[in-house]
């Protein structure tokens, strides 16, 4: 962790909420990256160079676990100074990055982006292909769905610092408790959410899943892909897309036999229905470990961690919720050093100084490491979690792609298909005005729609 010692300075800055005027693409953003600068000459031993020479780069990132990564950098290589900023985690930052892209200045040469919203600060140049700096030379490290999240035609646009694949955390004593067994299907899983509710009226089998994160992993493990880009070009097809209905199929009757809470993700009250069981269940990512053990405490020792359960009995599909990229801009100022450092950070000793803080391995070696698969949990009865989470990163469905307004895509989710989770229409029913918006914004946004 950052201590007195270590020369980074650590700086919270307050920026302003989301909104589609901060997070919306335009084509004129576009231009505003036309004049970024040229990293085409760079060279992996002009990395080497920049690093023995030292210096100072500047980068902004939220992960609490990048502080001792820095710090052991910093330790490794006295001649460097890496000025870590948190200027908020999530859309905080992409709101204070568009503010730096707006202003033409302040940006800085690393940013901590999420793979779901990459594309839409890729698209519009302001992110640096690392190709030159040797990045090409890292395919292979990384498990597939993150990798495939970093990169976009021959560009390599960042390295992965972490993965979400998703599993099944579930409450072992109140599944015991009813003498009820472990879903291994979404059919079985919606069984035991009657089950439960059977044999006591105050316990559900999750939340209602009213988050668009949680939608879209669902269509993609259910082989769905319901928008693809390619730079400007973009295709929406939500209403016909086979993910979408499977989806669809599933979760429309947990909402209407009330098998799931509509207690909403990430408030008090649901880390305290986790904590004492009246939630069940959680599908969610590969990091969600360490929400549970600090927010949801009563839980510990109650807890296990099993496959994500499936929509077809005896295969193996999973999906990615969360899971961010390291970037460099093309503002960068020291753009070689910046890179040294980025892949220290990702795919260099950078990686243990991070899983020490608790954080989840998105590189192939650190998830097949027998140390880390083989590490007990207390707060999940002592289980070797990993080997579960580990292996659910192998099985990530391939081919998912993300628009590259994303933020819009989430900020239009409540008006449309998020009202059928609080019963005002179905599933099916709301997803064709969510495609209208959405095509809707594409087109005035400039891109070309198929």
């Amino acid at each position: 962790m950052t201590t007195s010692r270590t020369r980074s300075r650590l700086v919270r800055t307050a920026v302003a909420a989301v909104t589609a005027a901060g997070l919306g693409f335009s084509m004129a953003a576009c231009a505003a990256g036309a004049d970024a600068a040229d990293f085409s000459e760079f060279t992996p031993e002009a990395v080497a160079a920049a690093l023995e020479e030292g210096g100072e780069i500047s980068m902004w990132a939220w992960d609490p676990a990048i502080p001792a990564a820095v710090e052991l950098f910093e330790e490794l290589h006295p001649n460097v100074t890496v000025n870590l900023q948190n200027v908020g985690a999530g859309g905080d930052q992409y709101t204070a990055l568009q503010n730096a892209i707006a202003a033409g200045t302040g940006l800085p040469d690393l940013a901590q982006i999420e793979y779901f919203i990459l594309s839409q600060f890729t698209v519009t140049g302001h992110i640096a292909d690392l190709t030159p700096f040797g990045a090409g030379d890292l395919d292979g490290t990384f498990t597939e769905g993150p990798w495939g999240a970093v990169t976009a035609g021959d560009g390599i646009f960042g390295l992965p610092l972490d993965g979400g694949a998703m599993a099944l955390f579930y409450n072992a004593t109140v599944l015991e408790r009813y003498g009820l067994e472990v879903p291994t299907t979404w059919d079985e899983y919606m069984q035991l959410g009657r089950d439960l509710r059977a044999a006591n009226p105050n316990i559900y089998i999750g939340s209602n899943g009213n988050t668009p994160n949680f939608v879209h992993a669902l269509m993609r493990q259910a082989q769905g892909n319901p928008w693809t880009a390619d730079g400007h070009d973009v295709s929406i097809d939500i209403v016909n897309d086979q993910g979408a209905q499977r989806f669809a199929e599933v979760w429309q009757p947990m909402i209407d036999d009330n098998l799931v809470s509509t207690i909403q993700w990430w408030t008090d009250e649901w880390h305290q229905a986790l904590g004492n069981g009246t939630i069940a269940t959680l599908v969610s990512g590969a990091w969600m470990p360490g929400n549970l053990i600090s927010a949801a405490p009563q839980g510990s020792g109650h807890w296990r961690v099993a496959p994500m359960p499936q929509f077809e009995a005896g295969r193996m599909d999973t999906a990615e919720t969360g899971g961010s990229s390291m970037t460099m801009t093309t503002s960068a100022q020291n753009p070689a050093l910046a890179y040294a450092f980025m892949e220290f950070l990702a795919a260099g000793d950078g990686i243990e100084a991070r899983l020490s803080q608790g954080g989840f391995p998105a590189t192939v070696a650190e998830l097949a490491d027998e140390d880390f698969l083989n590490r007990e949990i207390e707060y999940f009865g002592g289980q070797q979690i990993n080997r579960v989470l580990a292996d659910s990163a192998n099985h990530v469905v391939p081919g998912w792609s993300w628009l590259p307004f994303m933020a819009y895509v989430n900020e239009s989710f409540p008006e449309t298909i998020g009202q059928a989770f609080i019963g005002n229409g179905t599933i099916l029913e709301n997803m064709a005005p969510w495609q209208e918006r959405l095509l809707s914004f594409a087109e005035t946004q400039g891109f070309t729609v198929n």
